[in-house]
């Protein structure tokens, strides 16, 4: 964002370019105003005629096929309805008034025909035909200017009545053809209501719904019985669990061994056998003791023996199959561990049973539970199939009642306005396009002089201010010296001259004075190593107060106590000699030549200041200031003439090169810039020629600075700063003396 300061500045420098252009930009405005004037007078009065429509909420408003709320739905009354929230909906109602249909039968009826006789065309109809919407109403104002008053008022009447006759024709035109729609709808609105039962009808049966809520509630009381039976029983299958465990460790079988030893002690054949095979084994201890193995009584028990007890195994195997192998010692058991296998046999039944039951009490809560997960999207699913049976009710009864409202629309004869304020013809003719002319005379007229002062100010290619100056000479600004002018007046003319004259002699205790005290002493601290001795002071362009600055920047130097000579090297056009009231007899180029000795040609006019005039021109001024002549005596004036400080006023830089011959003499260039004086192209062809050879610049001195024209004061508080007193005033009466 821009800074307030440089904003300030560019105003102030426009204000500044108009004020140099200000006759001519005024001049300009006030040719274009009076023309403006002048063509008002020759204008042919018109007449204004206007209607007012009052628009209000139409029985139905059909959008293709849909219909908008009417005031039975909801809509607010007294307003239209639009498609969008942001539109007004008189906005289109205003393209149907301004349609070429509508126009085209306004003037076919009223005959409308233009200035040449013939009938006047739609587009510029519909450019004379002013419509606009009175604020905050649902107001209409249509209204047409013509130089026939009864024609603008007929205009305005025709247009409104054929709107209204075809906005009734519209209405009923549109209310038949959506009735017809509707009519044709209704099957299918109907036959979507059928789905969407059906649908909702399967749905229930399939997933054997009654009444979900009642169910849900249902469930849950269900899964809490589930989970405190099966609590119940999961304690008794504990207890049983540990009962079981502990008849396990004293039997010392499994359940399946229980079971075979159980059925085996209790088999006839097999305890039969046992008890033979039992009696034989007696019997065959007994007769070893008597006879030997090979004994046929031996080996006939032998013999029983191997009989026995494949009898025996053959009867446990029709027992309890031949997959359990019992212990023989297992066959036969007592009572107590009999009736310990039975207990424990008993316990794994029930054990087994309280398993089951737990199992199948699990299951059962798991059915619930799945069955109360897939609720909620039951019922979800229902809400939309009964939703969608809503939906369809609803659209089917909405229809129904549409095709009712819609056949009686077609018999009406109500538009959706009407006429408030009918077009009179009117009395007076309009004034207001001679103000609009004027206006547009005063806007033109700003325009033109705008640009007359921007071409102007873009071909005066001047620098006017101390900014433009410094912008393109980018040396040290030295100081700044104000513009000294005086009125003169003649018996012909009142003029302003710019008086030439030794400001610090003259004027001592002036603004002007004070500023070249500051130049000399810029000068003076401008080089802290080396001591300025001779300088050269110049310009680009002439006219721009080199000889002033240079004279009296020599009598500030002077007035210090340091002895200091100045001397006019402008042989083709010399000043300082009516500076300072001297005669140019002998000068400069004499000295130059041999024909006249420095200490006759210098001229002393003030105390510590001496003066040497150019003298007569010379053919060639150049050859003499680039002479070894020349060169010796500006070293020759320190050492045997005892100068302080040489000041030599050079000729512009753009019109010989005397200045720049110069400045290899001395310790370099004093460059002296005046606004208005030097433009652009000059200005900048000067800052290059130095730059290109190196040339020693020590700085520029801003000369003729008229305060007033500057876009930032630098000279504000002068005046009372410098006021000068009545002790001063005397001082320089004295001195004048």
């Amino acid at each position: 964002m821009e800074s307030r300061e440089s904003i300030d500045l560019d105003l102030g420098r426009y204000l500044l370019i108009l004020k140099r252009w200000w006759l001519p930009a005024t001049a300009i405005f006030a040719a274009t105003v009076m023309l403006s004037a002048i063509a008002t007078q020759f204008m042919k009065p018109s007449y204004e005629a206007e209607g007012k429509l009052l628009f209000r909420i139409p029985s139905f408003k059909v959008v293709g096929s849909n219909l908008l709320p009417t005031n039975t739905e909801g809509g607010d009354a007294g307003d239209l309805k639009s498609l969008l929230a942001t539109q007004n909906p008189i906005n289109t109602q205003i393209e149907v008034i301004s349609s070429p249909t509508l126009l085209q039968r306004t003037i076919d009826k009223l005959g409308l025909k233009d200035d040449e006789g013939k009938p006047i065309e739609v587009e510029k109809l519909r450019k004379a035909v002013i419509m606009k919407i009175v604020n905050g109403t649902d107001v209409l104002r249509i209204s047409y200017t013509s130089r026939d008053p009864k024609q603008s008022a007929d205009v305005v009447n025709t247009i409104m009545n054929l709107y209204l006759e075809n906005d009734i024709l519209t209405n009923r035109s549109e209310a038949a053809a959506t009735r017809q729609f509707i009519a044709k709808q209704l099957p299918k609105t109907q036959q979507a209501v059928n789905n969407a039962e059906v649908a909702l009808r399967i749905f229930k049966q399939k997933h054997q719904i009654a009444d979900l809520s009642e169910e849900t509630k249902s469930a849950v009381a269900t899964i809490g019985n589930l989970d405190s039976e099966m609590n119940t029983v999961q304690a008794q299958l504990d207890e049983v669990n540990a009962q079981t465990n502990e008849l396990r460790q004293k039997v010392e079988l499994n359940s399946q061994e229980a079971i075979a030893v159980s059925a085996l002690s209790q088999s006839p054949a097999v305890q039969g056998v046992l008890t033979q095979l039992q009696d034989t084994d007696r019997q065959l201890a007994v007769e070893r003791s008597r006879f030997l193995d090979d004994n046929p009584v031996i080996i006939n028990l032998e013999a029983k023996k191997a009989s026995l007890k494949s009898l025996l195994q053959q009867q446990i195997g029709q027992t309890v199959g031949n997959q359990t192998q019992i212990p023989q010692n297992l066959l036969q058991i007592g009572e107590l561990r009999q009736n310990l296998i039975q207990s424990f046999l008993q316990s794994e039944v029930q054990r087994f049973g309280l398993a089951k039951r737990l199992s199948s009490l699990s299951n059962s809560r798991l059915a619930y539970e799945q069955r109360v997960k897939i609720i909620p999207q039951l019922a979800q699913n229902q809400r939309e199939l009964e939703r969608k049976v809503e939906v369809a009710e609803s659209t089917y009864q909405t229809l129904l009642k549409k095709v009712q409202e819609l056949q009686l629309v077609e018999n009406t004869n109500t538009a959706s306005s009407r006429i408030i304020v009918p077009a009179l013809v009117p009395n007076k003719p309009v004034t207001g396009k001679k103000i609009i002319v004027l206006l547009l005379g005063v806007m033109f007229g700003l325009f033109l002089a705008t640009t007359a002062v921007l071409f102007l100010s873009m071909r005066d290619r001047s620098l006017k201010t101390l900014k433009e100056v410094r912008d393109i000479f980018r040396y040290t600004l030295l100081g700044i010296v104000p513009l000294s002018v005086k009125k003169v007046r003649s018996r012909h003319s009142n003029l302003e001259s710019i008086t030439q004259k030794i400001a610090v002699r003259d004027t001592p205790y002036s603004l002007t004075s004070e500023m070249y005290r500051m130049i000399q002493a810029n000068l003076k601290f401008l080089s802290s190593d080396k001591v300025l001795k001779t300088i050269v002071v110049t310009s680009a362009v002439p006219k721009e107060g080199k000889s002033t600055v240079s004279a009296n920047l020599a009598a500030a130097i002077a007035q210090l106590g340091r002895k200091v000579l100045l001397i006019d090297a402008d042989m083709r056009v010399p000043s300082q000699h009516h500076l300072w009231q001297l005669t140019n007899a002998v000068g400069l180029s004499e000295v130059l030549v041999g024909q006249a000795e420095f200490d006759v040609s210098v001229s002393k006019v003030m105390d510590n200041l001496d003066v040497l005039t150019a003298g007569v021109r010379p053919p060639n001024p150049l050859a003499l200031l680039d002479s070894k002549r020349m060169a010796s005596l500006i070293e020759n004036f320190s050492s045997q003439h005892h100068y302080d400080f040489v000041i030599i006023d050079a000729p512009p830089l753009l019109l010989a090169a005397d200045a720049l011959t110069l400045s290899q003499m001395t310790d370099g260039i004093l460059l002296v810039a005046r606004p208005g004086v030097i433009d652009s192209n000059s200005a900048n062809a000067a800052q290059e020629m130095l730059e290109r050879s190196n040339y020693n610049v020590l700085g520029l001195v801003v000369n003729g600075i008229i305060d007033k024209n500057e876009s930032s004061s630098y000279l504000y508080h002068d005046h009372e700063y410098f006021k000068p007193t009545k002790l001063a005033k005397e001082f320089q009466r004295l001195a004048k003396k």
